[in-house]
């Protein structure tokens, strides 16, 4: 079969290789174009567009880059109908894809969508589209399953492809020693920071997250830099930090860590599912948030505290995210005990929600047999 797949991010571009990979196994006549990245490249297949040209965050930012982005979608509807694939499957990045799912619909293609938008949290008329444009919807968190129901609109849970993710690097962890040798480190304890993977969200977080570095003397901070950015993007806000930036190891780092400041995202649920205490921060631009705050409709930000469905970690937002705030709460997950121990706790119970490991492999599997039927 022919695939077109379409991912517009970093984390896009992991579950989409993956989801690849076990198609592979159970096609073996699959043919892949893609929108993507790396991951998805060393899958084998032609990449039309890296995700690096079609990033972009913010009413500010998009307002600036229109032109772009229109001829993105003109390029986009040309690279389908070139490949003419049997099934274009579509990942996460509503903005764009669900423009795509109309259009590909519309022109008679059939249409799967492989991780829900998380339309649960703002615009939730979007469910209308997908249930008029996906043919097949796969879920990666339970509760999307009771929120489609709503629009009676089956869909398929395979589980949560972060554990796999998370699976593989935990079998594959390197020791402590091995780890500071290799990226040149004190033997201190850790603290990671994960700014985001967009230049807007390092522009409005990653100063206020540096901040805090001096009042934990004893502990060294490591600056897990994304693989989509380039290290100068970091390094502007670094330079007169004690911070060691270290590029595309985020799970390494994570696993080496005594706790972790995250910029919400899927950080936050990788953090958890690693056993990783953390603080969430997250400041937008002026703009943005005004209208965000107005219109989203879930209490939480980050995804561990959504899944769990109830406050496991603290989110400092916009005004809150402050130097003093940080630092505080910072200082409770080193050092109170209980607190700590309270925190992890509530994580292996997330984990339970989220079901077990073989979401790619479950879904792969769906997919082809929906198709010998």
């Amino acid at each position: 079969m022919k695939y077109y797949i379409i991912a517009g991010e970093l984390s896009g571009d992991l579950h989409a290789s993956n989801l690849m990979k076990a198609l592979k196994k159970k096609d073996a006549q699959a043919e892949f174009a893609f929108w993507g990245g790396d991951l998805m490249h060393a899958q084998g297949g032609q990449l039309d567009m890296h995700y690096k040209s079609t990033a972009f965050m913010g009413i500010v930012d998009v307002l600036k880059n229109l032109g772009k982005i229109k001829r993105n979608f003109k390029q986009c509807k040309a690279n389908i109908l070139s490949f003419n694939p049997d099934l274009l499957i579509l990942v996460d990045y509503p903005g764009f894809n669900l423009r795509m799912a109309e259009f590909a619909k519309k022109k008679g293609f059939i249409v799967y969508y492989y991780i829900s938008p998380k339309i649960w949290a703002w615009k939730k008329k979007r469910a209308y589209k997908i249930k008029e444009f996906v043919d097949k919807l796969f879920v990666i968190f339970p509760f999307e399953i009771k929120f489609y129901k709503q629009f009676s609109y089956p869909v398929e849970f395979v589980g949560n492809p972060l554990l796999d993710a998370i699976e593989n690097n935990i079998q594959n962890k390197k020791t402590k020693a091995t780890f500071l040798e290799e990226h040149q480190l004190e033997d201190k304890p850790i603290i990671a920071i994960l700014a985001g993977s967009r230049q807007q969200e390092i522009k409005h977080n990653l100063a206020i997250m540096l901040s805090v570095i001096s009042k934990f003397p004893n502990h060294q901070f490591i600056m897990a830099a994304a693989a989509s950015l380039d290290l100068e993007v970091y390094k502007s806000y670094t330079e007169k930090q004690n911070v060691k930036i270290i590029k595309d190891k985020t799970y390494d780092i994570l696993q080496q860590s005594d706790a972790a400041l995250i910029t919400s995202g899927t950080a936050t649920l990788e953090a958890a599912l690693l056993g990783v205490p953390q603080l969430v921060c997250y400041r937008g631009d002026f703009f943005s948030y005004q209208i965000a705050r107005r219109v989203m409709q879930v209490k939480y930000i980050s995804l561990v505290n959504l899944v769990a469905d109830k406050p496991i970690i603290k989110e400092y937002i916009q005004y809150q995210m402050t130097t003093d705030n940080l630092s505080a709460e910072l200082e409770k997950i080193l050092n109170d005990k209980q607190y700590r121990k309270n925190m992890l706790n509530n994580y292996k119970k997330m984990r339970e929600i989220l079901g077990g490991v073989g979401a790619s492999e479950r879904t792969a599997d769906i997919i082809c047999k929906s198709f010998s039927d």
